[in-house]
Protein backbone atom coordinates (compact mmCIF):
# COMPACT_ATOMS: atom_id res chain seq x y z
CA UNK A 1 0.00 0.00 0.00
CA UNK A 2 1.24 3.27 -1.06
CA UNK A 3 2.08 6.12 1.68
CA UNK A 4 2.63 9.67 1.40
CA UNK A 5 3.59 11.61 4.73
CA UNK A 6 5.73 14.01 6.33
CA UNK A 7 7.67 12.25 9.34
CA UNK A 8 8.75 15.61 11.45
CA UNK A 9 11.73 14.86 12.95
CA UNK A 10 12.91 18.29 14.03
CA UNK A 11 11.41 21.31 14.45
CA UNK A 12 13.99 23.84 16.23
CA UNK A 13 15.54 26.77 14.32
CA UNK A 14 18.83 27.59 15.68
CA UNK A 15 18.81 26.86 19.15
CA UNK A 16 17.43 23.16 19.94
CA UNK A 17 14.88 23.33 23.04
CA UNK A 18 13.95 20.42 25.67
CA UNK A 19 11.12 19.70 23.22
CA UNK A 20 12.71 20.55 19.68
CA UNK A 21 15.34 18.74 18.32
CA UNK A 22 16.88 20.40 15.35
CA UNK A 23 15.36 20.04 12.19
CA UNK A 24 14.65 16.79 9.98
CA UNK A 25 12.19 15.78 7.84
CA UNK A 26 11.27 13.02 5.91
CA UNK A 27 8.94 12.76 3.51
CA UNK A 28 7.43 9.50 2.54
CA UNK A 29 6.25 9.07 -1.28
CA UNK A 30 4.69 5.61 -1.69
CA UNK A 31 7.94 3.82 -1.76
CA UNK A 32 10.77 6.26 -1.56
CA UNK A 33 12.22 8.38 1.24
CA UNK A 34 13.37 11.98 0.93
CA UNK A 35 15.32 13.04 3.95
CA UNK A 36 15.41 17.29 4.31
CA UNK A 37 17.97 19.48 6.45
CA UNK A 38 18.86 16.69 8.62
CA UNK A 39 20.41 18.99 11.94
CA UNK A 40 22.44 17.99 14.61
CA UNK A 41 20.84 14.73 16.48
CA UNK A 42 18.56 13.49 13.45
CA UNK A 43 20.21 9.85 12.96
CA UNK A 44 18.23 9.41 17.43
CA UNK A 45 15.07 11.24 15.98
CA UNK A 46 15.12 8.67 13.10
CA UNK A 47 15.46 5.95 15.63
CA UNK A 48 12.67 7.60 18.17
CA UNK A 49 10.00 8.08 14.78
CA UNK A 50 10.49 4.28 13.21
CA UNK A 51 12.97 5.55 10.08
CA UNK A 52 15.00 3.35 9.39
CA UNK A 53 18.05 4.29 6.79
CA UNK A 54 16.90 2.03 4.58
CA UNK A 55 14.29 4.16 4.22
CA UNK A 56 16.24 6.93 2.78
CA UNK A 57 16.72 7.17 -1.20
CA UNK A 58 17.81 10.69 -1.63
CA UNK A 59 18.75 13.82 0.62
CA UNK A 60 17.70 17.36 0.34
CA UNK A 61 19.76 20.30 2.02
CA UNK A 62 18.89 23.39 1.87
CA UNK A 63 21.56 25.52 3.07
CA UNK A 64 24.87 24.44 5.20
CA UNK A 65 24.06 25.84 8.88
CA UNK A 66 24.34 24.14 11.11
CA UNK A 67 20.49 23.25 11.91
CA UNK A 68 19.49 22.07 9.08
CA UNK A 69 23.12 19.67 7.77
CA UNK A 70 25.06 19.02 10.94
CA UNK A 71 23.16 15.98 11.27
CA UNK A 72 24.71 14.88 8.03
CA UNK A 73 27.58 12.77 8.97
CA UNK A 74 25.69 10.95 11.37
CA UNK A 75 22.96 10.13 8.33
CA UNK A 76 25.62 9.26 6.06
CA UNK A 77 27.38 6.57 8.10
CA UNK A 78 24.65 5.25 9.45
CA UNK A 79 23.49 4.31 5.79
CA UNK A 80 26.76 2.78 5.20
CA UNK A 81 26.86 0.73 8.44
CA UNK A 82 23.19 -0.66 7.56
CA UNK A 83 24.47 -1.33 4.21
CA UNK A 84 21.71 0.09 2.15
CA UNK A 85 21.25 -1.69 -1.25
CA UNK A 86 20.63 1.26 -3.26
CA UNK A 87 22.14 4.20 -4.11
CA UNK A 88 21.10 7.31 -2.31
CA UNK A 89 21.51 10.88 -4.03
CA UNK A 90 22.73 14.18 -2.08
CA UNK A 91 21.11 17.41 -3.42
CA UNK A 92 22.52 20.76 -1.54
CA UNK A 93 23.83 24.05 -3.34
CA UNK A 94 27.15 23.54 -5.06
CA UNK A 95 28.46 26.40 -3.17
CA UNK A 96 28.71 24.94 0.02
CA UNK A 97 30.33 21.66 -2.01
CA UNK A 98 33.45 22.01 1.02
CA UNK A 99 30.88 21.68 3.46
CA UNK A 100 29.50 19.00 1.93
CA UNK A 101 33.01 17.05 1.78
CA UNK A 102 33.83 17.97 5.53
CA UNK A 103 30.65 16.61 6.61
CA UNK A 104 30.46 13.45 4.49
CA UNK A 105 33.83 12.23 5.53
CA UNK A 106 34.10 13.99 9.15
CA UNK A 107 35.74 10.70 10.71
CA UNK A 108 36.74 7.39 9.76
CA UNK A 109 34.41 4.52 8.38
CA UNK A 110 34.02 2.13 6.11
CA UNK A 111 32.07 2.81 2.91
CA UNK A 112 29.52 0.62 1.75
CA UNK A 113 27.02 2.45 -0.10
CA UNK A 114 27.01 4.36 -2.98
CA UNK A 115 25.97 7.79 -2.41
CA UNK A 116 25.85 10.56 -5.60
CA UNK A 117 26.71 13.81 -5.27
CA UNK A 118 24.00 15.65 -6.70
CA UNK A 119 24.78 19.56 -6.23
CA UNK A 120 22.28 22.21 -6.59
CA UNK A 121 23.79 25.60 -8.72
CA UNK A 122 20.62 27.23 -10.49
CA UNK A 123 16.89 26.69 -10.47
CA UNK A 124 15.37 24.24 -12.36
CA UNK A 125 14.75 20.60 -12.37
CA UNK A 126 16.85 18.01 -10.67
CA UNK A 127 15.47 14.81 -11.58
CA UNK A 128 12.47 13.28 -13.62
CA UNK A 129 11.23 10.31 -13.49
CA UNK A 130 7.81 8.59 -13.74
CA UNK A 131 6.83 9.15 -10.04
CA UNK A 132 7.70 12.79 -9.55
CA UNK A 133 9.70 15.72 -11.16
CA UNK A 134 11.89 17.31 -8.44
CA UNK A 135 12.89 21.42 -8.90
CA UNK A 136 14.81 23.64 -6.61
CA UNK A 137 14.40 27.27 -6.61
CA UNK A 138 17.18 29.50 -4.85
CA UNK A 139 16.10 31.47 -1.81
CA UNK A 140 17.43 34.76 -0.01
CA UNK A 141 19.06 34.01 2.81
CA UNK A 142 22.74 35.38 4.31
CA UNK A 143 24.06 32.21 2.57
CA UNK A 144 22.91 30.43 -0.22
CA UNK A 145 20.28 28.46 0.19
CA UNK A 146 17.53 26.43 -2.26
CA UNK A 147 13.99 25.01 -1.47
CA UNK A 148 12.56 22.27 -2.86
CA UNK A 149 9.13 21.25 -4.68
CA UNK A 150 8.49 17.93 -6.10
CA UNK A 151 5.41 17.61 -8.50
CA UNK A 152 3.94 14.45 -9.39
CA UNK A 153 3.01 14.08 -13.69
CA UNK A 154 -0.70 14.53 -14.15
CA UNK A 155 -2.96 11.46 -14.88
CA UNK A 156 -6.16 9.87 -16.05
CA UNK A 157 -8.98 8.27 -13.89
CA UNK A 158 -11.12 6.22 -15.59
CA UNK A 159 -14.94 7.04 -15.52
CA UNK A 160 -16.77 3.66 -15.26
CA UNK A 161 -20.59 4.97 -16.56
CA UNK A 162 -18.75 6.39 -19.44
CA UNK A 163 -16.60 2.92 -20.36
CA UNK A 164 -20.20 1.35 -19.85
CA UNK A 165 -21.66 3.24 -22.11
CA UNK A 166 -19.01 2.46 -24.73
CA UNK A 167 -19.41 -0.70 -23.82
CA UNK A 168 -15.41 -1.45 -22.92
CA UNK A 169 -14.87 -3.62 -19.78
CA UNK A 170 -12.56 -5.93 -18.06
CA UNK A 171 -9.44 -6.02 -20.09
CA UNK A 172 -9.91 -3.70 -22.44
CA UNK A 173 -9.91 -1.19 -20.17
CA UNK A 174 -6.25 -1.70 -19.64
CA UNK A 175 -5.54 -2.07 -23.17
CA UNK A 176 -7.47 0.95 -23.85
CA UNK A 177 -4.94 2.81 -21.43
CA UNK A 178 -1.94 1.01 -22.92
CA UNK A 179 -2.39 2.09 -26.69
CA UNK A 180 -4.42 5.50 -26.00
CA UNK A 181 -7.25 4.32 -28.26
CA UNK A 182 -9.62 1.22 -28.73
CA UNK A 183 -12.28 0.17 -31.12
CA UNK A 184 -12.77 4.07 -31.57
CA UNK A 185 -12.85 4.66 -28.21
CA UNK A 186 -10.13 7.49 -26.99
CA UNK A 187 -9.11 7.54 -23.23
CA UNK A 188 -9.88 11.54 -23.36
CA UNK A 189 -13.42 10.26 -23.90
CA UNK A 190 -13.90 8.08 -21.07
CA UNK A 191 -11.60 9.65 -18.77
CA UNK A 192 -11.16 12.62 -16.30
CA UNK A 193 -7.89 14.93 -15.67
CA UNK A 194 -6.65 14.25 -12.39
CA UNK A 195 -3.49 16.60 -11.29
CA UNK A 196 -0.68 15.33 -9.58
CA UNK A 197 0.06 16.06 -6.28
CA UNK A 198 2.45 18.86 -4.93
CA UNK A 199 5.00 19.07 -1.96
CA UNK A 200 7.11 22.29 -1.36
CA UNK A 201 9.66 22.61 1.55
CA UNK A 202 10.73 26.29 2.19
CA UNK A 203 13.18 26.76 4.76
CA UNK A 204 15.23 29.54 5.69
CA UNK A 205 14.53 32.69 3.47
CA UNK A 206 13.03 36.37 3.61
CA UNK A 207 9.98 36.70 1.13
CA UNK A 208 11.25 36.30 -2.53
CA UNK A 209 9.57 35.33 -5.82
CA UNK A 210 10.83 31.98 -5.29
CA UNK A 211 9.31 31.37 -2.42
CA UNK A 212 5.72 32.02 -4.29
CA UNK A 213 7.02 29.71 -6.68
CA UNK A 214 7.49 26.84 -5.11
CA UNK A 215 4.20 27.19 -2.94
CA UNK A 216 1.97 27.52 -5.97
CA UNK A 217 -0.61 25.12 -6.20
CA UNK A 218 1.29 22.88 -3.60
CA UNK A 219 -1.08 20.10 -1.56
CA UNK A 220 1.67 20.19 1.25
CA UNK A 221 4.09 23.17 1.77
CA UNK A 222 6.27 22.88 4.55
CA UNK A 223 7.45 26.34 5.33
CA UNK A 224 9.78 28.04 8.13
CA UNK A 225 8.10 30.48 11.02
CA UNK A 226 10.77 31.27 12.75
CA UNK A 227 8.89 34.61 14.07
CA UNK A 228 6.13 36.17 14.89
CA UNK A 229 4.73 39.27 13.65
CA UNK A 230 5.66 41.49 16.09
CA UNK A 231 9.34 40.40 15.38
CA UNK A 232 8.97 41.11 11.32
CA UNK A 233 12.59 43.66 11.51
CA UNK A 234 14.02 40.57 12.82
CA UNK A 235 12.91 38.12 10.37
CA UNK A 236 13.71 40.20 7.45
CA UNK A 237 17.24 41.13 9.24
CA UNK A 238 18.19 37.54 9.58
CA UNK A 239 16.50 36.37 6.31
CA UNK A 240 13.35 34.89 7.77
CA UNK A 241 10.04 34.38 7.71
CA UNK A 242 7.03 35.19 10.19
CA UNK A 243 4.16 33.45 10.65
CA UNK A 244 2.00 35.71 9.09
CA UNK A 245 4.16 35.95 5.96
CA UNK A 246 3.72 32.36 5.52
CA UNK A 247 0.50 31.81 5.69
CA UNK A 248 -0.19 34.79 3.60
CA UNK A 249 2.15 32.98 0.86
CA UNK A 250 0.18 29.76 1.30
CA UNK A 251 -2.95 31.58 0.90
CA UNK A 252 -2.21 33.40 -2.35
CA UNK A 253 -0.75 30.13 -3.82
CA UNK A 254 -4.07 28.16 -2.82
CA UNK A 255 -1.74 25.42 -0.41
CA UNK A 256 -4.40 22.77 0.86
CA UNK A 257 -2.26 22.09 3.92
CA UNK A 258 0.46 24.34 5.60
CA UNK A 259 3.01 23.06 7.90
CA UNK A 260 4.56 25.90 9.73
CA UNK A 261 7.72 24.84 11.42
CA UNK A 262 11.61 25.65 12.46
CA UNK A 263 10.72 28.06 15.18
CA UNK A 264 12.77 30.02 17.42
CA UNK A 265 13.42 28.72 20.58
CA UNK A 266 12.21 32.83 22.32
CA UNK A 267 8.37 31.63 22.08
CA UNK A 268 6.53 29.15 24.45
CA UNK A 269 3.45 29.19 22.73
CA UNK A 270 3.11 26.94 19.49
CA UNK A 271 -0.34 28.27 19.47
CA UNK A 272 0.44 32.01 18.77
CA UNK A 273 1.54 30.61 15.65
CA UNK A 274 -1.26 29.20 14.08
CA UNK A 275 -3.39 32.58 16.03
CA UNK A 276 -1.23 34.30 13.45
CA UNK A 277 -1.52 32.08 10.46
CA UNK A 278 -5.40 32.34 10.71
CA UNK A 279 -5.56 35.97 10.76
CA UNK A 280 -3.88 36.30 7.97
CA UNK A 281 -6.32 34.84 6.09
CA UNK A 282 -4.54 30.95 5.48
CA UNK A 283 -8.43 28.86 5.56
CA UNK A 284 -7.06 25.41 4.64
CA UNK A 285 -5.59 23.10 6.95
CA UNK A 286 -2.80 23.70 9.17
CA UNK A 287 -0.50 21.92 11.47
CA UNK A 288 2.13 23.66 13.85
CA UNK A 289 4.84 20.82 13.32
CA UNK A 290 6.00 19.02 16.32
CA UNK A 291 8.92 16.53 16.81
CA UNK A 292 7.91 13.40 15.94
CA UNK A 293 4.76 14.28 14.17
CA UNK A 294 3.45 12.23 11.27
CA UNK A 295 1.78 14.59 8.83
CA UNK A 296 -0.36 12.28 5.52
CA UNK A 297 -0.15 14.33 2.23
CA UNK A 298 -4.04 15.66 1.45
CA UNK A 299 -5.41 13.01 -0.78
CA UNK A 300 -5.29 13.36 -4.57
CA UNK A 301 -8.28 15.33 -5.77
Amino acid sequence: MSVRELVVLGTASQVPTRHRNHNGYLLRWDGQGLLFDPGEGTQRQMLRAGVAAHDLDRICITHFHGDHSLGLAGVIQRINLDRVPHPVTAHYPASGERFFERLRYATAYRETVRLVQRPVAVDGVLERSKAYVLEAHKLSHPVESFGYRLVEPDSRRMLPERLAERGIGGPDVGRLQRLGELNGVTVDEVSERRPGQRFAFVMDTRLCAAVHTLAEGADMLVIESTFLDEDVRLAEDHGHLTAGQAAEVAARAGVRHLVLTHFSQRYDDPGEFERQARAAGFTGELTIARDLLRVPVPKRR
